[in-house]
């Protein structure tokens, strides 16, 4: 079997497993009795980093909250294994289970970032990621079904989000998202940020790092795991800030 039969069986086999994630009908998280914060970080770990925000999630989480001026800010870590067992080319079984891990928390965020728009209306939502994380969020916003997905399997892939939770989304972060050229190595589609985001969103990628420069065959360097020491944690807090608009107006001076 040449590589390109294997990425395409690869692609197919994706959306059955999209198909039978849907059948499940995942969880719409559970409303919550805190109170509606005034920015939410939605944010997807990148591979191997423990569970919640990562390491480079809670650098980033962490330089907003300093830059936030007094915005109250919660936090959510997007709910998926961030496994490393990334498949060889043309090996479908193994390309079946590493595509569902990344399946299952794009349905994760989406329904996370849905929810926050139906139930805190006012709450401004931050989604991001880093590496294959990064990788996740960046379908989130995806306008439309990839075209490299056959016609005949359309109809099982994930639906994009409704355009009006754009409005609701004041910020994207992405750290080190893979290329292009390293997605298609594993048979997945390339990452087309939506219109609706792509004027919110900040993509970093690291000087030498091989993942999201578009190096083919690029490994994973020292620069890929920098992001949390490098500056562009706050680099991308500060971006976030100046699409929130201004911070809550202080109170008055006691008489």
């Amino acid at each position: 079997m040449n590589a390109i039969k294997a990425s395409r069986l690869l692609v197919v086999a994706s959306a059955v497993l999209v198909m039978w994630a849907a059948l499940l009908d995942p969880p719409i998280p559970s409303a919550s009795a805190q109170p509606c914060p005034d920015v939410e970080v939605v944010f997807a770990r990148g591979t191997y980093e423990p569970p919640g925000v990562g390491m480079v999630g809670q650098a980033f989480v962490d330089a907003l909250r300093a830059q936030a001026g007094g915005r109250s800010i919660n936090v959510y870590g997007v709910d998926y294994p961030a496994s490393g067992n990334f498949p060889p080319p043309g090996d479908l079984q193994a390309g079946l289970e590493f595509v569902s891990t990344v399946v299952n928390g794009i349905y994760d965020a989406r329904d996370r970032v849905q929810f926050m728009a139906e139930s805190c209306p006012n709450t401004k939502i931050v989604l991001g990621g880093y590496s294959q994380g990064a990788a996740l969020a960046g379908f989130v916003t995806s306008a439309e079904i990839p075209e490299e997905v056959p016609a005949e399997y359309v109809q099982y892939v994930p639906r994009p989000m409704p355009p009006e939770i754009a409005d609701h989304v004041a910020a994207v972060a992405l750290f080190g998202k893979p290329s292009d050229q390293f997605l298609s190595a594993y048979g997945v589609p390339p990452i087309r940020i939506g219109p609706l985001y792509e004027p919110k969103t900040i993509e970093l990628c690291a000087p030498g790092d091989d993942i999201c420069s578009g190096v083919v065959g690029g490994q994973p360097g020292f620069a890929h795991i920098s992001y949390g020491m490098n500056g562009m944690t706050n680099e991308a807090a500060t971006f976030v800030v100046n699409r929130l608009g201004p911070g809550p107006v202080p109170p008055p001076p006691p008489a």
